[in-house]
């Protein structure tokens, strides 16, 4: 059964019948998470909903101004989840969201091109397909496509979509002598004839399901992005087409005028530009890593130095790293004395040391831990580790210097 989302691709707005409507859950990814939604699955009479399948995602929109949360296919019907319940027999309104219908139509169209063109110009077979969110892959069957192939088919499909070239859909059954000049990667177990055939004129015959544009002019442009490397010997072609070609220039002129802002240079030296401030960086961190180390040193001194120094030394510096506590700790004889270190943000995340007599450090460890939300372990008299939070390190070290005492005491 053909739906007419696929007899006419470009129509937004339909009227038709609530076939059924019975309640169903939807598992859907919220905030990184698998939730599970309740809702109704119903079935039109007919619908411009296209159901995710051949490598395309579904379509989205109202069904009587209740929002279409996903659209499956289940066997020859389309299944419409929605939060709310419809009557069955009632007469609706559906409304496509245009906006990603044509989205996926150019995707898809555009996939349809570049294959067809990757074959016939180097013997690429595409052995599948994704259609992202921001960008779109095709996997060709080869282990390695050269730069100046990839130019050369970006050359060739554009030529395609500025010759206006006719895409037609046609249904053929099982005995038409056209099947044989189709391409394909094999029916579905439970396909029904006659079977829907997007034909590019000249170009292109291939066994789809999905929606797509009725000439290549509507596909603006394509850009192929470039290449990354696939699952064994294959290689993934990354490509936008029409719309998205335009949000990417849009984006890209943006990033740019901010670079222009920020560094003070024309387009043409922004790479130059960064590549300088990247050596200085790393010059300037160089420099802050030696001063950081001679400060850990002197800090040491300073402390041994003291005459009045007790048995606990506790320090907290916002810039300091591992390498930072741990050049402190090394200083200072730590059987006798009981070290505290932390570093980063005084009241958010950092990393901590805590070094001294093994038996206290041990002790003292999973206190540490609780106080500081952190992650860590220990051995050999030092505990180390992660804080979630350092808000609270003033109770640590009050508690430290209290456990600290107390050991003391009983020493004596």
């Amino acid at each position: 059964m053909a739906f007419q989302c696929q007899r006419d691709c470009y129509m937004k707005e339909f009227v038709t019948t609530v076939a059924s409507c019975c309640p169903a859950e939807l598992k859907q990814e919220i905030g990184g998470k698998k939730e599970s939604v309740s809702g109704f699955t119903v079935k039109l009479q007919d619908t411009i909903f296209f159901p995710e399948g051949g490598g395309q995602p579904d379509d989205h929109g109202l069904i009587a101004d209740i929002p279409v949360l996903r659209v499956t296919r289940q066997g020859q019907d389309a299944a419409h989840f929605v939060a709310s319940p419809l009557e069955v027999g009632q007469e609706v309104r559906v409304k496509v969201d245009w906006e990603r219908r044509f989205d996926h139509m150019q995707q898809h169209s555009g996939q349809h091109l570049i294959t067809a063109l990757a074959e016939s110009m180097f013997g690429y077979m595409t052995t599948s397909w994704e259609l992202g969110r921001q960008r779109s892959t095709i996997e060709l069957d080869t282990p390695v496509v050269k730069a100046a192939q990839v130019q050369a088919l970006e050359e060739a499909v554009n030529e395609k979509i500025r010759a206006h070239i006719p895409v037609n859909v046609k249904l053929l059954y099982n005995d038409s002598p056209e099947l044989e000049k189709v391409r394909s990667r094999g029916l579905p177990d439970d396909h029904a004839w006659p079977i829907r055939i997007v034909d590019i004129e000249g170009v292109d015959a291939n066994m789809c399901c999905g929606t797509h544009v009725s000439n290549l002019s509507h596909l603006q442009v394509i850009k192929l992005l470039g290449t990354e490397k696939g699952k064994k010997n294959k290689t993934n072609l990354i490509f936008l087409a029409g719309n998205r070609v335009l949000k990417y220039a849009e984006k890209s002129y943006s990033t740019e005028r901010s670079l222009v802002a920020l560094l003070k240079t024309g387009p043409d030296e922004h790479v130059e530009a960064v590549d300088k401030l990247q050596k200085s960086v790393k010059l300037v961190q160089k420099t802050n890593l030696n001063l950081l180390r001679d400060m850990a040193l002197l800090i040491a001194h300073n402390f041994k130095n003291d005459p009045r120094r007790g048995n606990f030394f506790s320090l907290h510096k916002k810039e300091g790293d591992h390498e930072f506590m741990n050049i402190i700790v090394n200083e200072i004889n730590t059987q006798e004395t009981l070290v505290f270190l932390t570093v980063g943000e005084e009241k958010g995340p950092g990393l901590f040391l805590l070094a001294g007599p093994n038996e206290q450090v041990t002790q003292m460890g999973p206190r540490l831990l609780e106080l500081l939300q952190g992650k860590g372990a220990g051995k050999n008299g030092r505990f180390q580790g992660k804080a979630n939070s350092l808000a609270r390190r003033g109770e640590v070290e009050a508690f430290l210097q209290q456990r600290c005492n107390k050991f003391n005491l009983q020493e004596e």
